[in-house]
């Protein structure tokens, strides 16, 4: 009876290592059918990836411009149109800020005919003279000082030129026709001036 137990384990030995083989073979096969169907999409991705011709990379690319061109164009279009926008709105801030000058030099004027007191009306007058030149200078704007200085063609326009009082105001300017002003440390309007010669 040993020899029929010793048989039979020899059996199942056997038969454990036939079926250990035959799923070996299986995994192979169908690790050999894996790697041939990844190869066949390989090829396929390979056919499908074929080299595009001079004709189709021309069109591909005069495309590509045409919608460059009419990006670029909506661009510079929509920039124009705020920096105009961007104008506007910033000439609506600054005449807002003014108009408060303005409805003052409207009351003085509206009393200047029915006033007795000449000295009120002055008075009345330089704060709203003060009031404005704040208001310049919130803005950046102040007055060339020009009266008695060098001439100077960077910031003067001389009109005419007169025999100077003194020798020492021989190149200088004697009078001021209209004021100058700087906009931020640059020239807005140049004063138009009279020199001494």
């Amino acid at each position: 009876m040993a020899d029929k137990t010793k048989l039979t384990d020899s059996q199942k030995d056997k038969k454990t290592e036939l079926e250990e083989t035959l799923s070996q073979e299986e995994v192979q096969n169908e690790t050999s059918k894996e790697e041939a169907s990844e190869e066949n999409d390989e090829k396929e991705l390979r056919e499908e990836k074929k080299e595009p011709t001079a004709e189709e990379k021309l069109a591909e690319l005069q495309d590509r411009y045409l919608r460059l061109s009419a990006e670029y164009d909506n661009f510079r279009k929509r920039t124009l149109k705020e920096k105009i926008d961007l104008q506007k709105s910033g000439n609506e801030n600054l005449l807002n800020s003014l108009l408060p000058v303005a409805d003052d030099f409207d009351r003085a004027m509206g009393v200047v005919d029915e006033a007795t007191d000449i000295k009120a009306v002055k008075e009345g007058l330089k704060l709203i003279s003060g009031k404005f030149s704040g208001f310049l200078a919130q803005q950046g704007v102040k007055e060339i000082d020009a009266v008695k200085k060098k001439f100077d063609t960077d910031l003067h326009e001389a009109i005419t030129k007169i025999p100077a009082p003194s020798k020492k105001m021989k190149g200088k300017v004697v009078d001021v026709v209209q004021k100058g002003y700087y906009l931020n440390d640059r020239v807005l309007r140049f004063a138009k001036v009279v020199i001494g010669e």
